[in-house]
């Protein structure tokens, strides 16, 4: 049986305080790393970048106040938040595509402690199939049902050209999965029901060339932002 992430919308947890949670946990991480035993809100929202009222809140839809005067206990809120983002338990990845970052995404040691286990390789180029990577053979492409059903596969990995995403996530969807990590450069088509998390690398980076483009702007006095624009007139 394929097993799937738990969905903490159905428990009415926002969306917004999902996407959340992971940065929470990443700062609890190193804070148990470090050997503390407990953290203060104003402490763990710093290292969260988020404000103490917002983190306070999100943590109360998980049933977790904290104690006044000693803050939260480190090592009860990593695995309240762990269990509630489905990390208590083993999911099964496959990662189709094997190109460059194909690669490195399954040469990535982190997935494990988090409760992510890469369980399969898969791609349709006949030179890669075969190559032996972070201890799995990659798979062709041919073999991907059976590979989900034979794996028991919660979640795709999707790193391959654009012009293929659709179709391998067509197959994927069809094969019984419905949680999709998207690194195609493509808006994939999915029916309701199946979670498609999309990562573009070039629309983040085009983002903070915006921002680099106006702090030039402002030093070197260049092109007027667009709130210093005369206001617009009707012709």
């Amino acid at each position: 049986m394929i097993r799937r992430p738990s969905q903490p919308r159905e428990r009415g947890i926002p969306e917004a305080t999902v996407a959340r949670l992971p940065l929470y946990l990443r700062a609890l991480n190193g804070m148990a790393e470090r050997g503390l035993a407990t953290v203060s809100s104003e402490d763990l929202a710093a290292a969260a970048g988020v404000n103490s009222a917002k983190l306070r809140k999100d943590l109360s839809h998980l049933g977790s106040y904290g104690t006044r005067g000693v803050g939260y206990d480190v090592e009860y809120l990593i695995y309240q938040i762990s269990r509630e983002l489905g990390l208590t338990q083993d999911w099964a990845v496959a990662i189709v595509g094997v190109g460059n970052l194909g690669r490195a995404l399954a040469n990535y040691g982190g997935f494990v402690s988090r409760g992510f286990r890469v369980a399969a390789l898969l791609d349709a180029d006949p030179e890669v199939v075969g190559d032996h990577i972070a201890g799995l053979n990659v798979e062709h492409i041919d073999e991907l049902e059976t590979v989900i059903r034979l794996r028991g596969v919660s979640i795709v990995v999707l790193a391959t050209p654009a012009a293929a995403a659709q179709q391998v996530a067509d197959r994927v969807v069809a094969a019984g999965v419905t949680s999709i990590l998207n690194f195609a450069p493509v808006v994939l088509s999915v029916p309701e029901g199946v979670d498609i998390r999309k990562v573009d690398l070039s629309i983040e980076l085009q983002i903070l060339a915006f921002h680099e483009q106006r702090k030039m702007d402002r030093m070197t006095g260049g092109p007027a932002m667009a709130d210093e624009w005369p206001e617009a007139v009707d012709l």
